[in-house]
């Protein structure tokens, strides 16, 4: 009877280890996901800066730049899912991308110095969310073996914790640059 005590002791004890190894990686991946959430606020709080800065010598790319301004609306919206969230912040790095090659077209723009301080400013927060996605990444797949290796799959099945996703670059960032390209358009 003492035997049969002392091994279901054991078992719940490794239970209760394991449920909380699953609570505690679930939460470093929401806490990773907040700090790229901070990283594109700050981004987010860039745009309007940098379009209006950019409005004023790019006349041929307004249309370009309107965009991003109502993208950046949609995507600071308190109600948007994070897969939404994703998919315009993919869409607004792409586009911003495109205007930052768009100013060696420009010379003015390119000598301004409030926006070469705002261009400093976004490499900055682009770095920073490299950082956070690389960052958030590793909590997932830390999070992702709890959640597959025997034996806390059982236990994350039994209590709903589900696999989950990488960020990913998009297909279009993973295209090689053509530099030629870049500065004969």
């Amino acid at each position: 009877m003492i035997i049969v005590l002392v091994i279901v002791g054991v078992l719940l004890i490794a239970g209760i280890g394991i449920f909380n190894n699953l609570v505690g990686a679930r939460n470093q991946v929401e806490n990773a996901f907040g700090s790229i959430d901070v990283m594109l606020k700050k981004r987010y709080d860039l745009i309007p800066n940098l379009v209006e800065t950019a409005k004023a010598y790019m006349k041929h790319e307004r249309e370009t730049l309107t965009s991003i301004t109502e993208m950046r609306t949609r995507a600071i919206s308190p109600n948007i899912s994070t897969d939404e969230k994703v998919q315009l912040e993919n869409k607004i790095s792409g586009m911003m991308k495109s205007v930052m090659v768009s100013v060696e077209n420009y010379p003015d723009l390119k000598a301004s110095e409030q926006f070469t301080m705002l261009q400093r400013s976004w490499n900055e927060t682009e770095e920073q969310i490299s950082a956070a996605r690389r960052n958030y990444n590793a909590s997932v797949t830390a999070y992702n073996n709890a959640v597959e290796k025997f034996p806390s799959n059982i236990f994350a099945s039994m209590f709903g914790h589900k696999r989950k996703y990488v960020l990913e670059i998009p297909e279009t960032e993973r295209q090689n640059v053509s530099a030629k390209a870049m500065f004969n358009s």
